[in-house]
């Protein structure tokens, strides 16, 4: 039993971006159910996309934060790759993805905007980066090639589709619209 425990922990922790898109959609699920009824479609993707911005944006990059700050050899080494002195640049930029997650999580539509863009240019660069590692360096460590790969692809794919959900369906039926569409009208 002992070893099930410690090898659940270690895959939750070297697989956070998982496990945060996990953990964001169970505390979807409990905001929806406690939300009154009937919970239409705005509803849900405002939960869905709230949360989903805490915990896939705030605490995510957090967690890379304090990873790549404090724990960088270990980090480095997951990825298959030596220890740098960019792993603090890469920390500080994933404490300022955080704090703008944090601070969108409940707030505007623009802003939670920001908080995916952001994150997303950086994670599907970041991808296209772990590609050309195992092509070229034959690099399929588990922080390059495992599980952490593909939630940098799939976690900005939810976000844009969350956010045009917002936008198509969660503002429309609310009778609202983001600031950059009221411009343009």
């Amino acid at each position: 039993m002992a070893d099930i425990i410690k090898g659940t922990i270690s895959f939750a922790a070297s697989n956070y971006s998982f496990t945060f898109l996990v953990i964001g959609l169970l505390f979807s699920i409990v905001a929806i159910a406690r939300a009154p009824k009937p919970a239409g479609w705005s509803v849900i993707i405002e939960k869905v996309l709230a949360w989903h911005v805490f915990w896939v944006v705030g605490v995510g990059n957090f967690y890379n934060f304090v990873m790549h700050a404090f724990f960088g050899r270990m980090s480095a080494a997951f990825i298959g790759w030596a220890d740098s002195p960019f792993q603090f640049e890469v920390a500080t930029a994933s404490l300022g993805f955080a704090v703008v997650g944090f601070i969108a999580a409940f707030r505007s539509f623009d802003l939670r905007l920001a908080a995916i863009i952001g994150p997303s240019v950086f994670t599907l660069g970041a991808a296209a980066g772990h590609v050309w590692q195992m092509i070229t360096q034959h690099n399929f460590a588990p922080g390059n090639a495992g599980v952490i790969f593909y939630m940098d692809i799939i976690i900005p794919l939810f976000g844009f589709l969350l956010l045009w959900l917002q936008h198509r369906y969660g503002l429309a039926s609310l009778g609202l619209r983001p600031k950059f569409e009221t411009q343009r009208r």
